[in-house]
């Protein structure tokens, strides 16, 4: 490989780590799986991104949610298996998992690279609780969906 072609590779990936963090940020990944981020205006070092909130649980119908470490998750997938996952993902609130299987394979692919560089940081998250369980304080209370939509 030329001198060239190998800072073409390396321009293209950093274009593609940036096309990640902007997606992250304009997807507003941290605002729950980053501890502290909405509270403080956004104000998180870049390095505790996406290390989950074990802390504030999200409550509905169908029990409570806690924010996973996306940094673990994806550093136990590979490339394509991501894509695969967020293009066939199904989960509970308030997780957009409809807005997410919608996002081109370019855009899953660079949000993938972004992260991985990141390095997998961490613990994982507690598993979420089902509904007739309550969680421990602090936890947001998510409404039931009108009657009639689901």
């Amino acid at each position: 490989m030329s001198t060239t072609a190998a800072a073409a590779d390396v321009k293209a990936s950093k274009e593609q780590i940036a096309r990640g963090k902007y997606l992250l940020i304009v997807g507003s990944c941290n605002d729950c799986h980053t501890a502290g981020f909405a509270p403080s205006n956004g104000k998180v070092p870049e390095s505790e991104w996406l290390l989950g909130d074990g802390k504030v649980g999200f409550r509905g119908p169908w029990g409570t949610t806690y924010a996973p470490n996306v940094r673990l998750s994806l550093s136990r997938m590979k490339e394509d298996d991501w894509v695969r996952y967020a293009r066939n993902l199904q989960t509970r609130p308030p997780m957009p998992w409809f807005n997410l299987n919608r996002w081109t394979e370019a855009d899953l692919r660079a949000f993938y690279r972004y992260v991985r560089q990141m390095g997998p940081v961490g613990a994982p998250i507690r598993p979420g609780l089902p509904p007739d369980e309550a969680p421990a304080p602090p936890y947001i209370e998510w409404p039931a969906p009108p009657a009639g939509k689901k």
